[in-house]
């Protein structure tokens, strides 16, 4: 467990946090000392979530919460200032990923319309929402889950165009909420090992060879860059995107691999 109790007293409302990287930034935070609020679509799951924190001393409630719907939404933020008496964080990290049709022409309006729903509508939902409680708390903040996607081609056409929305979203507000004292960033993973990869140990062994430092990433890992930008210890930003990719966008270790079995 960690020595650091940066969020002693923060309430803090995480979406999709059931499992992955919503429930390893729950457990994070509230190791930190936050009260924290487990959102999921899955009430069951998110409930088992909060109640490992619970388990080991920290404080979590759990709430259904669809971030398709703005009824939903604005009762969980509610309850959450309720429970917790303020809301000092949101974590926006809910999303829709749906499998590409071969063609795109295929591609079918229903489709690309939920995935940049939950994904980028969604978090402007919850930021709308929460936006007046993190302005009274003294000490908002506003960390968003985005992808490399949202970056560089990977696939996934509605997927990766809500993520590349979320990174803009995440400008526009940054500069909309600074005077008002909230902050507002993202966290753009590269793969990450989650239930999303369940039963694919063989794929995933291939996607570490891409990585420059030699593997996919933890949930923790990702946990462990929203806990900064949620901190006072990113006191001074606001506006970014951190990218928490082993080096994938960086180094292109593909191109260096064919270069090497070529001889060039």
């Amino acid at each position: 467990m960690t020595a650091m109790r940066r969020f002693e007293g923060h309430g803090v409302l995480i979406t999709g946090a059931a499992r992955g990287i919503g429930a390893a930034t729950a457990r994070r935070l509230a190791e930190e000392g936050a009260q924290v609020f487990v959102t999921d679509v899955d009430l069951a799951e998110a409930e088992k979530t909060a109640a490992s924190i619970r388990e080991l001393g920290g404080r979590a409630e759990a709430f259904r919460c669809d971030v398709g719907d703005r009824t939903t939404v604005e009762a969980a933020v509610a309850y959450a200032v309720d429970a917790f008496g303020s809301l000092d964080v949101l974590v926006n990290n809910a999303y829709g990923c749906t499998p590409d049709a071969p063609l795109f022409e295929d591609e079918p309006d229903e489709v690309w319309a939920r995935d940049l729903d939950l994904t980028l509508t969604g978090a402007y939902r919850c930021a709308r929402a929460a936006l007046p409680h993190l302005v009274a708390s003294g000490r908002g903040a506003i960390v968003s889950i985005g992808s490399v996607n949202g970056i560089q081609s990977f696939s996934n056409h509605a997927y990766s165009a809500a993520k590349a929305g979320l990174m803009s979203l995440t400008r526009t507000l940054a500069g909309h909420a600074a005077p008002r004292g909230v902050r507002v960033n993202l966290v753009a993973p590269g793969t990450v090992r989650t239930t999303a990869w369940e039963d694919r140990e063989a794929d995933l062994a291939l996607a570490s060879e891409v990585y420059p430092l030699g593997r996919v990433g933890e949930p923790e890992d990702i946990a462990a860059a929203v806990a900064f930008l949620a901190s006072r210890d990113a006191a001074w930003i606001t506006g970014t995107t951190l990218c928490v990719d082993g080096g994938l966008l960086a180094v292109n270790t593909g191109f260096q691999q064919a270069v090497k079995r070529s001889g060039a």
